[in-house]
């Protein structure tokens, strides 16, 4: 075999070995190594804006788990979350799991807040105190045009108008 031979024989097996490592990479951070070190919990959320298979899930901002799934329920058009949680982290059954907003144009995740009861989740229950995520550019549309809409308090001198319960 000639030198340019070995030369690219060489450069071949890096990038099959690049290859492979990005692949252990993609399938770590997928959510779908669940093992004996994670255990499945499920939630319904009426909106999961922003959180995709493999995103996180946090409590008090420290990942814990990611998201493995997620669908929507054809019955209730809800959004049907499976999230694998870290085995050494036992959650309360009366925790509370929200989407929340990693920042105003970037993606979410799912944040739980761990409730005070002494009974915790076991494998396949559901967490059954969600809240959805928030249309923030929604909200801020929304704000805007009732802002705009002319009809706010404009005080002239000598006129008065009335507040919305009717009273001066």
């Amino acid at each position: 075999m000639d030198r340019s031979g070995i030369f690219e024989t060489i450069i071949g097996m890096v990038v099959i070995a690049v290859a492979a490592a990005f692949m252990v990479y993609a399938y770590g951070v997928s959510g779908r190594n669940i093992g004996a070190d994670h255990y499945r919990l499920e939630a319904v959320f009426g909106r999961v804006d922003g959180v995709t298979v493999g995103s996180e899930v946090r409590i008090a901002g420290v990942k814990i788990g990611s998201v493995a799934a997620n669908r929507l329920n054809s019955d209730t058009y809800e959004a049907d979350v499976e999230l694998s949680i870290v085995a050494d982290v036992q959650i309360p059954d009366d925790s509370v799991a929200k989407i929340v907003s990693d920042g105003f144009l970037g993606g979410a995740h799912v944040a739980i807040e761990p409730g005070a009861s002494e009974e915790m989740m076991r494998e396949g229950e559901k967490i059954t105190i969600t809240q959805g995520s928030v249309d923030l550019l929604g909200l801020a549309v929304q704000s805007f045009t009732n802002q705009s809409g002319g009809g706010g308090n404009t005080s002239d001198a000598g006129e008065t108008e009335l507040d919305p319960l009717g009273e001066l």
